[in-house]
């Protein structure tokens, strides 16, 4: 496993509002979101490096308003023919 040291701010400590040793974890979570957002990783990837099981990330995905799912073009015209 490859580590990473990342320095935080003091102010970004103070505006996340959470304990400081929580920021690794808030930071984990919020790379392992904006990852897989665009599809530069998988679910399983971006939950592994948020430290979390896969469906709790995923879980944590809606709760933050990002989408879960993701189909192509094609697969949404194919999905009511299928239906």
């Amino acid at each position: 496993m490859t580590q990473v040291l990342l320095q935080v701010p003091n102010e970004a400590v103070a505006a996340l509002r959470c304990a400081p040793e929580h920021i690794g974890r808030e930071v984990s979570l919020a790379a392992a979101v904006k990852l897989y957002e665009p599809g530069r990783i998988s679910s399983s990837a971006a939950a592994s490096l948020a430290g979390l099981p896969r469906t709790v990330f995923l879980s944590r995905l809606g709760e933050l308003g990002v989408a879960t799912f993701r189909l192509s073009k094609e697969e949404l015209r194919a999905e009511p023919a299928d239906a």
